[in-house]
Parts: C-alpha cells; structure tokens; sequence
C-alpha cells in the first residue's frame, strides 16, 4: 500500500513538472526615469506578469544595463532581451525605420503614428534590416510633433534661427539647417547639461521629455506650432529570446502590446497634455507662434529635400522609395 502510495505521488510530481511552465526573465533596458515615453513597457511588464501568475517576468532597468545609444548592440549580442532607443541615435544601424523621422510626413496623432510604424516594423526591408542585429520589433513608442524650448532671445521670425545651436536629430535636424540652425546630435540624457552650458541654445523634444528632462527650467520660450516632424523610438526584443520563449509567454508578451499602447496613448494624450500648459505657465515661459506663411515656406524648403536625399542615399540597401510611398500614401488615406 505503502508502495503505491509513493509510486503515485511521484507520479503526481512528474505531471505537475510536466504541465508547469518553467519560470522565464527577461532583463529591459531603458534610460532616464518612469515616465510617458515607458508607460507602454511599464504597462507591458504588469500585463505578462498577470498573464503567466508571475511565470514571466520583466525586469526593467532605467540606465542600469547599458548607454541609450547602445541598447540596439546590446540587443544584438544578447546582453539583453528587451530594449527601447531611438532611429536618429544610429541612422547608419536601422535607416529603415528612418523614413518615419522624415520632416513634415502630416501626422496629426499618436494613434496614426503608431499605425504608421507598425506598418513600416512589418515590412520585409525593415525586418531584414534589423535583422542584422538579432532584433525583432515588438512596438513603437508614438510621439506627438516635436517643439523647441530655449533660452535667450527668442525667435519671433523662422530667420531668427540663423546660426543658433539646436538639439535635433535625424529629420527635424535636417529640417531646421534648411533654416540656418546649426542641428547637434545629442542623446536626452545630455541635453540639460548642454543647455545650461551653452552648448546648444535650443532643444527639441516632445512635451513630455521637456519636462522629464529639466529644459524647461530654464527655457524662456516655446514654440508651439513649428511641429517639423517626430522621432521613432521602437521597442524591440533579441529574436533568440523571442524564438525561445514558451507558447505561453510568447503569446503573452505580443498579446499584450496592443493593450499597452492603448494604455500608453491614453495617458500621453491625458495626463501628460494636461501637466503640459500649466508647466509653461508656472515657469513664465513665452509661447512662440510662427504664421502660415512662414510655416508653409518653412515646409516647402524642408520636406521635399529631405525625403529625396533620403531616398538617395537608402536606395541602394532598401526598397526606399517603396517605404516612403508607403508612409505617405497612409497618411494621405488618413490610416
């Protein structure tokens, strides 16, 4: 009796064994602090986790695991298995997902952009492009028009930018030469510093990194229609991990993205918008509104150029002109 006893709780144990999931981490490197532009990987983790009773998990790390501008080589060697950066830091790494950084592309929401990203992330040119460093794009982290907030005097004319330093990146770069500024290349965790050295006398940013990144302390004006375009700052994953991941916790993970962007629009568009004019006020900060024409001729200098040079100078390892009719024919669509 005894014997079977054991016999059958062993038995028991080995079905147990077989039927539970093995428990998996996967280490997330970001940069800066929690804020709007991680809300979806934050929303990401709470979500696996409860999907899996804990199974899976991610452990988030803010600057801990690697340099922003290396997180897609940390990507590639398996250093990690989930990271956020952005195309412009490395153009040369990913100039597929670059045609979404393009000036003035007509984006007027959150949601069109991340229908716009997901559309190029799921094009062949691109997978094959990121495949060159193990990495699978798993969501984009959608950003509203970018906007400058500098200090000194401020711009009352598009010809008051001649020779000013600015921090800006891939497209809205090229865009503000067409101007006269002189654009410099800088990673968010730098630009504080910069701006009150005097290094750069302007910043880009969406409203959110204004904030979370101090250059509104000591900005004096902002301006609030220049809008010369975003940048793409995706969410991938190493394909090894992915690939090795369970049935079950990979369904999880991609099953959950689309609540996690939901999740993340809904508070950029809520409570991120809605700290936004209070803190320019409470700061004192001028608001700088350039007229239609300036805009209209602004855009006409800018857009065109900079869409041919790009389709230049990808044509000959992508499909560019492909993806660029792509985007812009979405956008024209209105999808």
């Amino acid at each position: 009796m005894n014997t079977y006893l054991n016999r059958a709780a062993i038995a028991a144990l080995a079905t147990a064994c077989a039927t539970t999931a093995v428990a998996e981490e996967w280490n997330v490197s970001l940069w800066g602090s929690p804020r709007a532009f991680t809300a979806h990987v934050e929303k990401l983790a709470e979500l696996v986790s409860e999907k899996t009773d804990g199974e899976f998990t991610l452990n988030i790390s803010y600057g801990g695991l690697s340099n922003n501008r290396e997180n897609l080589d940390g990507i590639s060697i398996g250093a990690f298995e989930m990271a956020q950066f952005c195309a412009g830091y490395h153009r040369d790494k990913n100039p597929s997902i670059t045609v979404l950084e393009l000036p003035f592309l007509g984006v007027t929401s959150l949601e069109q952009e991340v229908a716009l990203s997901m559309a190029v992330y799921q094009h062949p040119a691109t997978v094959a492009d990121l495949g060159r460093w193990n990495a699978t794009l798993l969501m984009p982290s959608p950003l509203p028009q970018y906007n400058l907030a500098g200090s000194g005097d401020a711009p009352s004319t598009l010809a008051d930018f001649e020779g000013m330093s600015v921090r800006a990146t891939g497209g809205i770069g090229a865009a503000m030469e067409t101007v006269g500024a002189v654009p410099t290349s800088m990673s968010a965790t730098e630009v504080r510093q910069a701006m009150d050295s005097g290094v750069v006398q302007a910043v880009s940013f969406a409203p959110h990194a204004h904030m979370s990144f101090g250059t509104i302390e000591n900005a004096t004006w902002w301006t609030e229609n220049l809008n010369p375009g975003t940048v793409n700052c995706p969410v991938v994953v190493n394909t090894d991990a992915l690939d090795g991941l369970s049935d079950a916790h990979r369904e999880a993970l991609l099953g959950s993205v689309d609540e996690a962007l939901d999740h993340y629009i809904a508070n950029y568009n809520g409570a991120t918008m809605d700290a936004w004019g209070p803190a320019l006020e409470e700061r004192g900060i001028e608001r700088i509104s350039f007229s239609d024409d300036e805009l209209a001729a602004f855009e006409e200098a800018a857009a065109a150029p900079a869409a041919q040079a790009w389709i230049e100078q990808n044509s000959g390892q992508l499909p560019a002109q492909e993806l660029y009719d792509m985007v812009t024919g979405m956008i024209a669509d209105g999808s």
